[in-house]
Parts: structure tokens; C-alpha cells; sequence
């Protein structure tokens, strides 16, 4: 109407015919599309979206990456070190390496005063060799240099002139880290399916590794429609950009995943079939948005069922129900709604746990509750200390700051105030988590040793292991720590390990024989030492005191010492290096293999990974403590049947062996009452 005059429409009986016929056109194409129009095929609840996925078979792929972009990645193999870490005994402290002898008698009214003579620093294997009286001046960090056995620190020295005046004694090995004593050549680090976050890639980087094998999941990403446009480019008349293929790429890569983003696929059949077909040839799982609901031009569960398998189209979620479930040229598909909050909301809720499943990715930190094994002592200060869980127990994993691997060994922390002066054993802890801990069945404390892998795999156990020696694993058993403990602790009478069980005050538990481990020196392969009568006369370097090959070693001794007429004490005074103490078996090797000592006793796994030889001594018994208690839980009924079986004598690394008692068990330890 214009100036309130109507205007009047004026046409041809032509365009009348013309519009009539368009009228009827469009009334029968609606007709059309009522009567084609379906309802969702196979509608399912959440929970049974969730049980298909489970069932859906997917198959992750296996990718080498380096450990810098292996961050939240599984594991697809174990990783073996082949170094020894530290590769070398190093100083843990700055001061001065010096023979621990030398400063027991060190006041501070009455110094110990010891001749300067140099100094090293990290990175350069000294030629330096310390002898009585004598002091090197150390960094942190630095090789050990050979006749030292402790460092003490800057702090309690004085320096004048050429001499150091020590004020404060130091014990053999004070302030000194071992070769070997945080990783052992050889040894299992991390085992297939481990997640790797930033303390397990930390173990790799300390091995040397730069590569390793992980599990991935290659995710194929198809968007569908006509109306689709990249960004970037200019819309045309009815176009929107494409949303899905670039917000679900960024869900997949979150959750650990690899997102293959392919072309918007036209509301085409033949054209998304191609799609689809070229998805299920290069990627793991296929992800599609929209065509998925029930109306007449939605044809991806038409496409996916002639191809494939449907087991659910359409889940019963708001928003998100127009989705599909299914495989397509032996693929798990999952059909995505268009709209992009309801595409992310089933990501999210149904594929997102899926994929983080295949490739290790974490959520969240979980926080939980567990009962304090042993007594803790506070530094007086802030501190977050480092603890295993098992069965709802936490123990402090306790190897030092310099040792990397107290963090992989831990499934979280405690926080302990400043104020909190002490937190006894049994008291209920906060656990701040790392992750969701792997729930052991077992925990194994004690002295390590490589036959242990083989042990706990072939019984298809996930036993968490903390490497203590022998004395710590009886420890722990005693204060109901430990679930088993490995021991080879050689008495006086030549006995292994019966009696120090009394000695510990351990009554309830048994001893399962394990197997031989082959003692022997362990020399360089141009050596000119044949046997233990050459020991006397080289450079050696000790276990420590306490260890089994320390009382193997020492008991040899006296055997020569009675050879030769003199009492124990004069004979190993005369041997050089007879206070100097290690730690581990590796250690041992490595002193050896750098020259700083001629020989030590070792197990012949440690000399052959040095590429070191080996001079056979005894056979040692190294056997297992276990509480009477948990002798007829399935877990370790399931150890003692794989430490007996043919697989495991068949498994064993080079110098272990069982024999005619492995799988014995030794019930009541005063009256060698046993059973086999």
C-alpha cells in the first residue's frame, strides 16, 4: 500500500499456468520426501554405545618417535638400558674425594690435615689416583677417582697451602653415587604398555635412547556436505565454513591421536564412498560428520551399511543422537552429527576414552587415600615426598635426589608442611596421584637381579620392584612393607639366607628357593689375574659390607688366609682397595672396565655386559622371603608356579640357573621343616 492507495498485481493466464505448475511441483516433492523419510535404525542407550566400542576391535598402530614427541604415548616394546647409570662412581657433592679411613678421627678442634693433589671436574676421567693422606679437590658430578671411596664436603674443610684440614669424618661411600646403582646394564627400565610422562621419558634419556616405539592411532577426519568451504576462503550464497574436521582434528590430537584430515566429501554417495574407502586404507579409525540423522538425504549409515556393519544409528543423548556406530571396509566408523556441538559432545563422551585408551593419554590428577607403611621423618621443612601405592598402602620410594628413577618408581607425592615434624607409620595420607596407579599385584623389595623379568612376565604378574639389597628387602618384610623380598645372604656356616630371617626377627614368613647366580671375579680380558690368590697383589674393589657378595668375597678370603698362615685382618690390609666399597654388581664391572680398580667379585650377567671376562668362584643361592600369610593368594601361587616351570629355566640370562630345589619352600626356619 503506498499513500494508502493498494497496488494491484497484474498477470497472464500463462504465469498463472506457469506458478500452478511449480505449486504442484514442490507439493509433491514433500510428499515425496514424507513418505522416504525413516527413523533412526538400531537407537541405543549410552551404556550399550559403550559396550560396541569395546567390542569394535580397534587395532593400534605401532610408530617409532623420538622421545621428545613421545610425551602421553604407550609403550609398544620394553626398553632395556645398555649403559649403567650413573655410567660411572661419581661425586654427589662438592669437596674433596679422599679414603674415608683417613678422616675418622677429624674434629673440629682437631682437624685431620691431608696433602692437596688437584682437582677434577665433570666429564674427565681422572688419571689421579688418591693414596693414604691424600685429598682431590671434586665437583658434583665428577668421576671418582681411583683409591677414594667418599667425598667430603667443601663445607667442612679448610684449605691452606697445599693442605686440607678436614673437620668432619666421613663414612666409606659418604656423599659418593655408584656406577650402576640407579640403573643396571641390562636391566628392564619400562615395560610394554608403560605411559610415558615426563619422569618415564627421563629413564629413557638416561639409557641413551633417543628413539623408542610407541602405540599410535592414525584417526581418518571427513566432514560432509555441499554447503562445506575451507576457511580462508570467501562464502558463497549459502555456505558455511567447515567447523567439525578442524575442531574434532584438535579433540583427536589431545587425546593422543593423529588426526588425518581429509576433503569435505559432497552430499554425494559415490563420492563419500571414495572417501571412506581411502580412510579405511591409511588410518585405524574413521571419523565422518553429518548425513547421519533419519532424513531423506542423510545416506552415511546407507553408505556404511552396504560396506560394512551398522550397530548403532542413533544414541539416546541430547545433544548428539543422530550418531552412528559401526565399520566400513573393516574399519571402526564413527558418524558424527553435523552440528558442531553435538559432534565434539559425542567425541567426548564415546570416542574421545577410546583413543586415550590406544595411546596413553591422561585426563586429570587423581588424588586418593592410603595408609603410611613405615614412619617418616620431616627435613623440617616444605616437602613433597615421593610414594608407591599398593593395595591401599603407600611407601616412600626413597633413592636419592640424584637417582632418576624415584620418580618412575612413584605413583604420586605427599605433601608434608613445614610445621609437621613427623608422620608415623599407619597413618592415613593424602596421595596427590601422577596418574590412575596401575594397582600391583605384588611388591617385590629386595636385591635385584635380571632373572626377575622373565620371573614376573612368564607368571603374567604387575609386580612393582624396588631395589634395596638384600638387608632392606628383610627389612621390609619384617615391617609388612614388602609382599616378597629377594635375598642372597651367605652366613658363616656357608648357609644361604636361613639365618638372618632370625637375625631380622622375622618368624611368619618362608623362604622360596629361587635359584644359582655364578660369583666369580671379574676382570679385563688382558688381565693376568687367574684366580683369588691374584687378588692379593691387584687393585680391588669391594662390595659393601652387609652385601652377599661381600660375605662370599670376605669368606674366600679367609680361606687364603689360613693358606697362608696369617690372621683375616693382616691379609686384607695388605690388599689395596680393600675398603673401597660398591654398591652394585655394575658398579663393580665398571670400576674394572675404567680402569680403576684390576678386579671385584660380581655375578657373570654384570662382567658380560661390560664386555668384561669372567673367573667363576661359587655358585650363589638367591632366593625369595615371602609371608606365610599370602602363601595361598592366587598371586603368588601364580609365582611359585612360574619360578618352577620349564619356561622360566629356559628364560634365564646367561649365569642364573635353577637347579634341583628351585620352588622349595623352607615353613618353619628353626627346624628346616620344609616342603617341596
Amino acid at each position: 500500500m503506498d499513500n494508502g492507495h493498494p497496488h494491484i498485481l497484474i498477470i497472464s493466464p500463462a504465469e498463472i499456468e506457469t506458478i500452478s505448475a511449480k505449486l504442484v511441483n514442490n507439493l509433491t516433492k514433500a510428499l515425496m520426501i514424507k513418505t522416504v523419510r525413516k527413523e533412526f535404525r538400531n537407537l541405543v542407550s549410552t551404556g550399550e554405545a559403550k559396550k560396541i566400542i569395546e567390542n569394535l576391535g580397534v587395532v593400534p598402530k605401532i610408530v617409532e618417535t623420538d622421545i621428545e614427541h613421545a610425551s602421553g604415548r604407550f609403550l609398544a616394546e620394553d626398553v632395556f638400558s645398555q649403559v649403567d647409570v650413573p655410567p660411572f662412581t661419581r661425586a654427589s657433592m662438592d669437596g674433596y674425594a679422599v679414603r674415608a679411613s683417613d678422616t675418622y678421627t677429624a674434629r673440629e678442634d682437631m682437624p685431620v690435615s691431608l696433602k692437596y693433589k688437584g682437582s677434577i671436574h665433570p666429564g674427565v676421567n681422572p688419571e689421579i689416583h688418591v693414596n693414604t693422606g691424600e685429598a682431590v679437590e671434586i665437583a658434583t658430578g665428577a668421576v671418582m677417582p681411583s683409591g677414594a671411596d667418599a667425598v667430603v664436603m667443601v663445607e667442612y674443610t679448610h684449605k691452606k697451602g697445599s693442605a686440607i684440614n678436614v673437620i668432619r669424618p666421613v663414612s666409606i661411600n659418604e656423599n659418593v653415587m655408584q656406577a650402576g646403582s640407579d640403573i643396571m646394564a641390562g636391566e628392564r627400565v619400562l615395560k610394554k604398555g608403560t605411559v610415558l610422562m615426563a619422569r618415564e621419558l627421563g629413564v629413557i634419556a638416561a639409557t641413551g635412547r633417543r628413539n623408542v616405539r610407541v602405540y599410535g592411532m592414525d584417526v581418518g577426519i571427513i566432514s560432509t556436505g555441499d554447503e562445506l568451504e575451507e576457511p580462508g576462503n570467501i562464502l558463497k550464497a549459502g555456505q558455511i565454513y567447515d567447523i567439525n574436521s578442524y575442531s574434532i582434528s584438535a579433540a583427536v590430537s589431545e587425546c593422543g591421536g593423529t588426526p588425518i584430515r581429509y576433503p569435505a566429501a559432497r552430499d554425494d554417495e559415490i563420492a563419500m564412498r571414495d572417501a571412506l574407502l581411502k580412510a579405511a586404507g591409511e588410518c585405524g579409525i574413521i571419523l565422518t560428520s553429518g548425513s547421519t540423522s533419519a532424513g531423506s538425504g542423510d545416506i552415511m549409515y546407507r553408505i556404511i551399511e552396504e560396506n560394512g556393519t551398522v550397530f548403532a544409528h542413533g544414541i539416546n543423548i541430547k545433544p548428539g543422537k543422530p550418531a552412528i556406530i559401526g565399520k566400513v571396509f573393516g574399519k571402526p566408523v564413527f558418524g558424527l552429527p553435523g552440528y558442531p556441538a553435538s559432534s565434539l559432545t559425542i567425541f567426548n563422551e564415546f570416542v574421545a576414552p577410546l583413543i586415550r585408551k590406544i595411546t596413553g593419554q591422561k585426563e586429570e590428577r587423581l588424588n586418593m587415600k592410603a595408609k603410611l607403611v613405615k614412619r617418616v621423618r620431616s627435613e623440617g621443612r616444605s616437602q613433597l615426598l615421593p610414594v608407591g601405592v599398593v593395595r591401599g598402602r603407600a611407601y616412600p620410594v626413597e633413592k636419592g635426589s640424584g637417582a632418576i628413577t624415584t620418580l618412575s618408581e612413584a605413583d604420586g607425592f605427599i605433601e608434608i608442611p613445614d610445621d609437621v615434624e613427623m608422620l608415623e607409620a599407619g597413618e592415613t595420607v593424602d596421595v596427590t596421584l601422577f596418574g590412575k596407579p596401575e594397582q600391583p599385584d605384588l611388591l617385590f623389595i629386595g636385591s635385584h637381579c635380571l632373572g626377575l623379568d622373565a620371573l614376573f612376565d612368564l607368571a603374567g604378574l604387575n609386580v612393582r620392584v624396588i631395589n634395596t639389597g638384600s638387608s632392606g628387602g628383610l627389612s621390609a618384610i619384617r615391617n609388612g612393607t614388602a609382599d616378597i623380598a629377594g635375598v642372597h645372604l651367605l652366613d658363616e656356616n656357608g648357609e644361604y639366607n636361613v639365618s638372618f630371617l632370625e637375625r631380622f626377627g622375622i618368624h611368619d614368613a618362608v623362604i622360596v628357593k629361587g635359584y644359582l647366580r655364578e660369583q666369580g671375579l671379574v676382570v679385563r680380558k688382558d688381565s693376568n689375574i687367574r684366580g683369588l690368590d691374584d687378588v692379593i697383589s691387584s687393585r680391588l674393589i669391594n662390595r659393601n659390607t652387609g652385601s652377599g657378595t661381600r660375605v662370599l668375597t670376605d669368606m674366600k678370603l679367609k680361606e687364603i688366609a689360613d693358606k697362608k698362615g696369617i690372621s683375616f685382618e693382616d691379609l686384607t690390609a695388605s690388599i689395596n682397595g680393600y675398603q673401597t666399597e660398591a654398591k652394585t654388581h655394575s658398579a663393580v664391572a665398571s670400576a674394572v672396565r675404567l680402569g680403576k680398580a684390576d678386579t671385584g667379585v660380581a655375578i657373570r650377567t654384570a662382567a658380560e655386559l661390560n664386555g668384561l671376562a669372567f673367573i667363576k668362584i661359587a655358585d650363589e643361592e638367591y632366593d625369595f622371603i615371602i609371608p606365610s600369610k599370602l602363601l595361598e593368594t592366587s598371586e603368588v601361587k601364580l609365582f611359585q608356579k612360574a619360578l618352577r616351570s620349564k619356561e622360566f629355566t629356559g628364560k634365564l640370562p646367561s649365569g642364573l640357573r635353577t637347579y634341583e630345589r628351585t620352588g622349595e619352600i623352607i615353613h618353619n626356619i628353626h627346624s628346616n621343616r620344609k616342603i617341596s
